[in-house]
């Protein structure tokens, strides 16, 4: 059962965040443990298991980045160890933040690093919208579509990818 059936709800990028709470706190009551205390020791693993389900869910459904990770899995979009090849002219373009990056290595210069900064965090800024475009027309489109929709989300899930271990070597360089 994937989460968004245990939820009842339907595979979105944009889930109701005060459904996937409501559904969160009945299931977590329902399956509380305290409540099996004197069922069998079987009866107690298998609600253990409904509650740590319950719980897995919830964080996934809960967090952006864990769910967009989970849909792609879902849908069979990614998998384990892939090695996906990002588009030639994002890598370009991510070569010259490196290069950047790395000269600001030996020499430290602060509006460099703000304007780096900056061009970085205006790609993010067009991935998410391009992002939310995506989601809305994965959200109302028909069977047809989803495989095209998914490939595009994938592909800016990767760059995203990329660009937070950009973000990450410029936290090191503050």
């Amino acid at each position: 059962m994937n989460y968004f059936e245990l939820y009842n709800l339907p595979v979105s990028f944009n889930p109701d965040a005060v459904l996937v709470k409501q559904e969160f706190y009945a299931l977590s009551k329902k399956y509380h443990p305290d409540f099996y205390i004197n069922e069998s020791s079987e009866k107690q693993d298998e609600v253990l298991e409904l509650s740590t389900l319950n719980n897995k869910a919830y964080q996934v459904l809960s967090d952006p980045q864990q769910r967009l990770h989970y849909i792609l899995e879902l849908k069979g979009i990614l998998t384990e160890g892939e090695n996906y090849a990002l588009p030639q002219d994002f890598l370009m373009e991510m070569m010259d933040v490196n290069e950047a990056l790395m000269e600001l290595q030996f020499e430290p210069d602060a509006v460099k690093l703000e304007n780096i900064k900056k061009e970085v965090e205006d790609i993010a800024c067009n991935m998410q919208q391009e992002l939310d475009s995506l989601f809305a027309a994965f959200d109302q489109q028909n069977k047809d579509d989803e495989g095209t929709i998914l490939k595009s989300v994938k592909d800016l899930y990767y760059r995203k990818k990329y660009l937070n271990r950009i973000n990450e070597s410029l936290l090191k360089l503050e």
